[in-house]
């Protein structure tokens, strides 16, 4: 009996080694029975036992069609009962994309030669000189000692170097006074920055991703893009992305902040606007921002704009000095300037 119970540890041991298909399992499963049962080592009863509670499920767990006939209905049943609906937001992000290569890692068994078949990304001569010459001068204006423990900044030499050089419109078009640099040189320039002065790499990175640039290059309208596009191109703007609330964190599905779609009066007109009611909290730039790139969750209750109520996440421009803007006491987690 304990020589039979052992070589089921060493075939276990032997198909997970091997990382052998479901089919296989069952197979040695079968064969381990049989062998135990023509040895004597168990009876007849116990045979059929062990096949009732160990083959059979086993059967069923390896078969597709058996699987997802018997199985999957009711532990999916159980899983819609538990976990939350899922928003129109969150569905649109799941949609908006796809996976590259990364997908070839859940699979558990990647395609290597895949990966080595996708060219790999070059610097233009254009973005090559920027790198070796205007980065390599700006590394060389900054130390972290001084931007944390000096200027609680960058100093205003390197904001002016960083404004006329255009580091904060690398993805902007040339059209609006940008750089229309790639992204791999996007990714260049903060790796080299990253290793001067934190406060620097962020500084640069980003205004060139999750600020109001890229959104308003994607959804802007001509006159919007015509006015901020130059302005952050040029560093008149400085903006931020304020996402992330005290309450929920950078989930974007979960922010409580409002803004309800009204009829008001402006300037002795009533026109349609949003009252906004938002607290935002650890954003990045906010306490040298111009210009808020601000996330809420869009409500029309009285179906001005749309028959739905809830109309998922919103985005609008706010200046700072906007009224009723308030930007708070200045955060300092871990000693970092932003």
């Amino acid at each position: 009996m304990t020589l039979w119970i052992l070589s089921a540890v060493l075939i276990t041991a032997v198909l997970a080694g091997f990382n052998l298909a479901g089919f296989y399992w069952v197979l040695a499963l079968i064969l381990w029975i049989e062998v135990g049962y023509i040895n004597s080592t168990i009876g007849l009863g116990t045979s059929l036992v062990l096949f009732a509670i160990l083959v059979l499920p086993a059967v069923v767990l390896v078969s597709p069609v058996l699987r997802r006939s018997l199985v999957t209905p009711s532990i999916l049943a159980r899983f819609k009962k538990v976990l939350p609906a899922m928003s129109h937001t969150e569905c649109d992000a799941l949609e908006a994309g796809s996976v590259w290569w990364d997908a070839e890692l859940f699979s558990g068994r990647p395609d290597w030669n895949k990966l080595l078949r996708f060219p790999a990304p070059t610097l233009t001569d254009t973005e090559r000189s920027f790198l070796d010459n205007e980065v390599h001068e700006l590394c060389d204006m900054i130390r972290d000692w001084d931007s944390t423990q000096i200027w609680q900044d960058l100093s205003p030499a390197a904001w002016h170097y960083i404004r006329t050089n255009g580091f904060l419109g690398m993805i902007i078009p040339k059209k609006y006074g940008g750089l229309e640099f790639s992204a791999y040189m996007h990714s260049q320039v903060i790796m080299k920055l990253s290793s001067h002065c934190s406060a620097l790499a962020v500084s640069v990175m980003v205004p060139n991703s999750l600020e109001p640039a890229e959104l308003l290059l994607h959804y802007g309208t001509e006159a919007q893009k015509n006015y901020y596009l130059p302005r952050l191109a040029s560093g008149l703007e400085i903006p931020c992305f304020a996402l992330t609330n005290p309450f929920a964190g950078s989930d974007a599905a979960a922010i409580p902040d409002a803004g309800v779609i009204c009829r008001a009066e402006f300037n002795g007109e009533l026109t349609l606007r949003i009252r906004l009611s938002w607290s935002k909290r650890y954003i990045t730039l906010a306490p040298i921002a111009t210009l808020l790139g601000l996330a809420f969750r869009t409500t029309d209750p009285d179906h001005l704009l749309s028959p739905e109520i809830s109309l998922g996440i919103t985005c609008a421009l706010v200046p700072v000095n906007h009224p009723g803007v308030v930007i708070g006491r200045r955060h300092w987690p871990l000693n970092a300037v932003f």
